[in-house]
């Protein structure tokens, strides 16, 4: 299992696990993470799991993925360097530990 650490605004944190193949937002809607919401399932039409990865594993996240960077114009809150859109962040066990930081406000 795939261990994943959300960080809400006011530090709170809270680790769910998840599979290998999982997306992050799938792990967090999931696991009922309050702040990521995923309204459109996962396959970027919307940017209801918009969140920001950790600063330490921002280079091991990946690039966004084309369309990404355009979906994230309508997200609710800052977009940031670090933003990404939770249902792009495929999970391999080299993932383990990341850090996601959620927004303040979702659509």
């Amino acid at each position: 299992m795939i261990n994943i650490v959300f960080v809400a605004t006011d530090g709170a944190r809270v680790t769910v696990q998840a599979r290998a193949g999982d997306s992050v937002m799938q792990a967090a809607v999931s696991d009922g993470v309050a702040g990521i919401v995923g309204e459109c399932g996962g396959s970027m039409m919307c940017a209801t799991c918009h969140c920001y990865v950790d600063e330490a594993w921002a280079g091991k996240a990946g690039a966004r993925a084309e369309g990404e960077e355009e979906m994230l114009e309508s997200a609710a809150d800052e977009v940031r360097e670090q933003s990404r859109l939770s249902c792009q962040i495929k999970l391999t066990p080299a993932f383990d530990g990341i850090i996601i930081h959620l927004p303040k406000n979702q659509r």
